[in-house]
């Protein structure tokens, strides 16, 4: 006997249809649907910026502008000797070289002195990291480490007393001590190392050095007492033939490092298409930090600092991107080598 109508609403078997439907829906779509999951669960991709030598003032300007609309945080590698003038570049004596000598000069004047020194107390306030390329931008690679020291030790006397070198008044009452903690990184001029400059680094004082050159992204390692970043060779032009990823090497490539501003169109878009491709190669893979390197100068027109506008511009303000200083980096990674309060002593 069949039970009576009433006993089976047609609302209530429509209703549990209904919802059994959805629950397997549900279930298909929870499975279905995972690179969504797997992509919150990935570590923010890393995109670590630098800056060579840091001389240009308007260039201090127009980066420290463009990390203010992205949110970045850069590196800057200084040369010590855009802290002295004609008239004071003796203070600085180079391994193996007489006084008052560099491959890439001097500040012009004391008044540009004055303004390099403004920008990187704005820059430091701003989050950015200070870091050392240096003084005479020499080629130290046949070095000892009595040379390397002796280069560490110059650029640590000309930054601390660069006010009082360059008769400059009034000195911030917190310049020395922002001097003798702040700079915890080292970039060789031409990327030219050897094992005396390593040996050197740690026992003055560095947390990190960023010369090296790698196959690829590749995840930095920790030796010597510090933590070793490098440039990525990355794919560029139509054939994909890797570059280190830097501008100089991409003027090199582009035109012979000759000057060719009528095809800064090109060579900008160029640029961004490598820099975005190995972007997107570690974003949607195993997001190892992407590293890129540039200069204050305007190669080829200014097409790289264009491309680096375009792609900070883009990458950086992206919820799981960080565009971060190679500080930064250590700080959250070792954060035994780097003190609470501004950082290690270069000492």
């Amino acid at each position: 006997m069949f039970p009576a109508k009433s006993q089976f609403p047609v609302k209530s078997l429509t209703f549990r249809i209904g919802a059994a439907v959805s629950a397997c829906l549900a279930a298909t779509s929870a499975f279905a649907d995972p690179p969504s999951a797997w992509r919150a669960a990935k570590p923010k991709q890393a995109v670590i910026i630098s800056f060579d030598s840091a001389r240009d003032i308007s260039q201090w300007q127009r980066s420290r502008a463009l990390a203010k609309r992205t949110g970045a945080h850069f590196t800057y590698f200084l040369s010590c000797v855009f802290l002295l003038t004609p008239e004071t570049r003796k203070a600085y004596v180079g391994p193996h070289k007489g006084a008052g000598h560099s491959n890439i000069g001097f500040a012009a004047s004391k008044e540009e002195v004055a303004e390099r020194l403004e920008q990187i107390r704005l820059a430091a306030a701003e989050g950015h990291d200070i870091g050392s390329h240096a003084c005479g931008h020499f080629d130290g690679k046949a070095w000892t480490k009595a040379d390397w020291l002796a280069e560490f030790s110059a650029f640590r006397h000309v930054l601390e007393n660069a006010y009082a070198l360059n008769g400059i008044t009034p000195e911030p009452p917190d310049w020395r001590a922002f001097a003798d903690s702040a700079v915890i990184g080292f970039r060789a001029p031409y990327l030219s190392t050897g094992k005396a400059m390593y040996a050197a680094l740690a026992e003055a004082g560095y947390r990190y050095d960023a010369s090296g050159v790698s196959k690829g992204p590749a995840e930095p390692e920790a030796a010597g007492g510090i933590v070793r970043f490098s440039l990525p060779l990355i794919p560029e032009g139509p054939k994909g033939r890797p570059v280190i990823a830097m501008d100089y090497n991409l003027y090199a490539r582009h035109s012979g490092a000759v000057e060719k501003p009528e095809e800064k169109k090109e060579f900008a878009e160029r640029a961004y298409q490598a820099f975005h491709a190995a972007f997107e190669r570690q974003y949607e893979g195993k997001r190892l930090p992407l590293e890129l390197g540039f200069h204050f100068t305007l190669m080829n027109g200014g097409a790289y600092w264009d491309a680096l506008e375009r792609f900070a511009g883009e990458v950086c303000v992206k919820k799981d991107v960080e565009c971060i200083s190679f500080r930064d980096w250590t700080e959250r990674h070792d954060p035994a080598s780097v003190s609470a309060i501004g950082g290690g002593k270069n000492s």
